[in-house]
């Protein structure tokens, strides 16, 4: 039993090693990446200037929160596969294909194994497209960013709960393609509801009344401005913080739990395309 987990555990990880390996070869697209990010995250930053010059503490953020928010954000983008970038496509083209059923005869869980690649995947964007942005946020803006080690402790749990998160909803897409066929559609979708409801655009704090009660309770707000929160010290003390990651690790294990059965009910009916 040791045996076979501890087997288990060294194939997992060296798919990780090799979902970071094969994104770290890809050198211009990352320099492409890092200078879309900074500029954009110039652009929604003086964005921002202008509308917290307007209506100070918009959101219940002061101006150096926000800017904080805009350029955290940027380095997270890539990571969380926020705006396309991530393993679904793939995944669909391989189960349109047929390839798919070389992944399911291989000696690894169909799950896990994706999700290993897609946590080595962050883990390099995290590395290769997240901190340069940051680093020029913080020399061009002054931002709100810790002292506290625990606080930047904290936040670190809350990213990695952030992409099991992401992980899982973009699960649920790739497997959508066993109904669908073509995941073009539902992908662009996605993308849209994404950017909308996960706070890459505005802090989901802005939004009024009961509308911003709902989006904010959304597996979307667990992905980005949960983490963003966790960051800025925004919850009532480690009580808050707690609830803050417990949020997100519910939905992690619900969205998770809910692949695990979409993807049972699917490779008991594989259609095999094209052969």
């Amino acid at each position: 039993m040791r045996q076979a987990t501890a087997h288990g555990a060294r194939l997992y990880t060296a798919v990780a090693a090799g979902g970071f390996r094969r994104y770290a070869t890809y050198g211009t697209a990352t320099a492409a990446g890092v200078f879309t990010n900074t500029v954009f995250g110039f652009i929604l930053a003086y964005t921002y200037v202008a509308l917290w010059d307007e209506r100070p503490g918009l959101g219940g953020y002061d101006q150096a929160q926000a800017l904080t928010f805009v350029w955290v954000s940027q380095s997270l983008l890539a990571a969380g596969a926020l705006i396309g970038g991530g393993f679904q496509e793939e995944m669909q083209e391989r189960i349109r294909t047929g390839d798919i059923a070389v992944d399911l005869y291989r000696p690894a869980d169909l799950q896990l194994w994706w999700l290993a690649a897609d946590l080595g995947r962050a883990g390099f964007q995290l590395l290769g497209r997240g901190v340069v942005p940051l680093l020029a946020g913080a020399w061009a803006f002054q931002l709100a960013l810790p002292d506290d080690p625990v606080r930047w402790l904290l936040f670190l749990v809350s990213v990695l709960l952030a992409l099991l998160v992401s992980f899982a909803v973009r699960f649920l897409l790739g497997l959508a393609a066993f109904w669908l066929m073509d995941g073009a559609g539902i992908n662009m979708m996605a993308t849209v509801v994404t950017i909308f409801f996960s706070g890459m655009l505005l802090p989901l704090t802005v939004f009024p009344g009961g509308f911003g009660e709902f989006v904010r309770v959304l597996p979307w707000a667990a992905v980005l401005q949960v983490p963003l929160d966790v960051l800025l010290g925004r919850h009532d003390g480690a009580g808050g913080a707690v609830r803050a990651l417990g949020f997100q690790a519910g939905w992690a294990f619900v969205l998770l739990g809910l692949g695990r059965i979409v993807q049972s009910v699917a490779t008991r009916k594989v259609v095999v395309q094209g052969g």
